[in-house]
């Protein structure tokens, strides 16, 4: 039997990490602290990276980390945070279903993830294979948080934390995307950013209210 890498070793509490922080969001009811475990999780995103990087030499992550690190961690949180305090809404997160029911739900998509993960995972031939169960898990809690928030901020902090899963995913499946895709992806998640943005200052306008109920009745009265 083969002994880890210790690199793949801090691959791997990296992981776990970025799926305890999943979990802490899901579990999260105050937006500022919401945002902060979203930089966080970048944070932990762009050591993985440049560990994978430094382990397997792949030169591309490298940039790829760095990335990661100025649009997860300083830039897209800056923006987050300065719509808060221009919008208002240091509010409570609130939750279609209790937060004890959501845990639940989120243990359940875990053991999905992981099992679903299993047949790929043997497929693939990258060191970091044995993360891709986390990372898809990851992309599941955010879906969760998406679907189980009323307010417009949450749900699109769900979305960048989906993301931020695919991006693992594709690193431990095969050492991530070409460069030239993730300044793509990159770049399309800033100019979202900064479209929902507007957006959001469009529905506070009108209803004085960032709780996207008004606009299923605003499609009601249609």
């Amino acid at each position: 039997m083969t002994a880890i890498p210790f690199y793949a070793q801090i691959i791997n509490l990296l992981a776990a990490l970025l799926l305890l922080l999943s979990f802490a969001m899901l579990a999260q009811r105050r937006v500022l602290s919401l945002v902060n475990l979203f930089a966080m999780q970048g944070l932990s995103l762009a050591l993985s990276t440049a560990i994978v990087a430094y382990g397997t030499a792949q030169p591309h992550l490298y940039w790829s980390a760095g990335l990661t690190f100025v649009l997860k961690v300083f830039l897209l949180p800056w923006l987050l945070h300065r719509l808060i305090r221009q919008l208002d809404v240091r509010w409570d997160v609130e939750g279609l279903i209790n937060i004890p029911t959501t845990m639940l739900i989120g243990i359940v998509l875990v053991v999905f993830s992981f099992n679903l993960a299993v047949p790929i995972s043997e497929l693939a031939s990258t060191v970091t294979r044995s993360t891709l169960g986390i990372a898809m898990a990851c992309v599941m809690l955010s879906f969760l948080m998406m679907i189980t928030r009323r307010k417009a901020i949450p749900q699109v902090i769900g979305f960048l934390s989906m993301e931020n899963g695919l991006f693992f995913a594709a690193t431990s499946a095969t050492y991530g995307m070409p460069l030239v895709v993730e300044l793509g992806i990159a770049l399309d998640v800033l100019v979202g950013m900064l479209i929902l943005g507007v957006f959001f200052f469009q529905i506070r306008e009108q209803f004085d209210s960032l709780d996207l109920k008004h606009l299923e009745k605003l499609k009601e009265g249609e």
